[in-house]
């Protein structure tokens, strides 16, 4: 986080502004929870709306833009809200693809947003792959783009995340919190399904973009992660995605590589063809074995351990 700076006044103020967000986002939360058991019979367009309004009423803000489905949604309806002096902030870091930082750059350009791409280092605690490491990775990420934000003279930071990401395992939330970030869908009411379809009516780009995580996240926890490791993942995936795998993961157990797919698309990746030909590029890459998870893929299944010991 920035350190205080200037005189003591200075400060004060500061640290008075922190205290009144955090105590606002605080309330916030409470008036969701209070909310939670009643069901909520607004359509998505009536959210859309309540979603702009929200925005409007922000001041000078930077989106935390990752160049997923949810991002991409909000970062749009913040141009239209109009949000006063709009960036969308990108952190660069080994264990996010290549790829997605460029389309994340395309489209932004597209649409005429200024966009800052923030190059940090890796956390010792993603480097060694702890159960917590998402808390750990988004409190130094939105720690470095509060100083960012600061220097620039913007008043919020906003994020992603929708309605439906507390029902999974996201220790990250507990970084939002904390950093005083607001998650404009989450509070509009915004499910995931929701903004999908807003989106396609939108005509983004990608409104059907499987969901995606860090390559980090395809490493059994506490193993170390090494920047080679998380190069021969993006390589191995990029190649799964061109092959006509959009939702892919190939996670590595040390020299084995463990390929899931959509379930609908297991039946093409074991024709005879198409096994060796990702075989033979998969150990071209440096994989001694590759393997299929019949199951398919399914979000969070490294975190399904996690999950049962948690009841």
């Amino acid at each position: 986080m920035a350190k205080p700076s200037g005189n003591g006044n200075t400060t004060a103020t500061k640290t008075e502004k922190n205290d009144s967000q955090a105590a606002d986002g605080s309330q916030r939360r409470k008036d969701k929870d209070k909310d939670k058991s009643m069901p909520d019979k607004r359509t998505s367009h009536e959210k859309y709306r309540d979603l702009l309004a929200i925005l409007r009423g922000l001041g000078k803000t930077a989106v935390a833009y990752s160049g997923g489905v949810d991002s991409t949604f909000l970062l749009a309806a913040a141009k239209e809200a109009p949000v006063s002096g709009l960036v969308a902030m990108t952190m660069k870091r080994p264990y996010i693809a290549q790829w997605e930082l460029v389309e994340a750059e395309e489209f932004i350009a597209k649409m005429g947003i200024s966009h800052r791409v923030v190059e940090l280092p890796v956390d010792e605690e993603v480097r060694n792959n702890v159960v917590n490491r998402c808390y750990f990775c988004k409190s130094s990420t939105f720690g470095y783009f509060r100083e960012e934000l600061e220097r620039m003279g913007f008043d919020t930071l906003v994020d992603g995340t929708n309605a439906d990401d507390t029902h999974e395992y996201r220790p990250g939330l507990r970084a939002i919190r904390e950093n005083n970030v607001r998650s404009p869908l989450q509070e509009a009411g915004l499910t995931k399904p929701e903004i999908r379809e807003l989106s396609r009516e939108m005509g983004l780009p990608d409104w059907d973009k499987p969901a995606n995580t860090c390559l980090v996240t395809r490493i059994p926890y506490n193993t170390l992660v090494t920047d080679e490791d998380l190069r021969l993942i993006e390589q191995a995936e990029y190649f799964m995605m061109k092959q006509g795998f959009r939702q892919v993961r190939v996670r590595k157990h040390d020299d084995a590589a463990r390929i899931e797919v959509d379930p609908d698309m297991v039946e093409k990746l074991v024709e005879p063809e198409t096994v060796a030909r990702i075989t033979s590029h998969l150990k071209e890459l440096g994989f001694r074995h590759v393997s299929l998870d019949l199951e398919g893929y399914k979000t969070g299944k490294m975190d399904q351990a996690i999950l049962k010991n948690s009841k």
